[in-house]
């Protein structure tokens, strides 16, 4: 039947647009950018910044600047996972 597949095709629509709205702009404009997953430049920039403070930390010899380094590549690091998921929503501890 041509109206199911109109309307699951809108329903297909509607969530990805509800899930990267700029990925589902630019493909309605038939020039789409990379889904979320792939866009990773926050991550490269904190991982290039992490090393830059890593290094200076090595040099200088300091060690909360290593520490600091070593943190913030952890963090980049976390944000490069392909497999990350959605941000759970945080449950507050039960009441006694």
């Amino acid at each position: 039947m041509p109206g199911t597949d109109d309307k699951l095709l809108g329903e297909i629509a509607a969530r990805v647009y509800r899930d990267d709205p700029r990925f589902a702009r630019g493909l309605r404009a038939g020039r789409p950018c990379p889904p979320r997953e792939y866009r990773r430049t926050r991550a490269w920039l904190l991982l290039t910044f992490a090393l830059l403070v890593l290094g200076t930390g090595i040099t200088l010899a300091h060690g909360l600047l290593i520490v600091t380094g070593m943190v913030l590549a952890g963090m980049a690091g976390e944000l490069c996972d392909p497999r990350r998921g959605p941000r759970r929503q945080r449950v507050p501890p039960p009441r006694s």
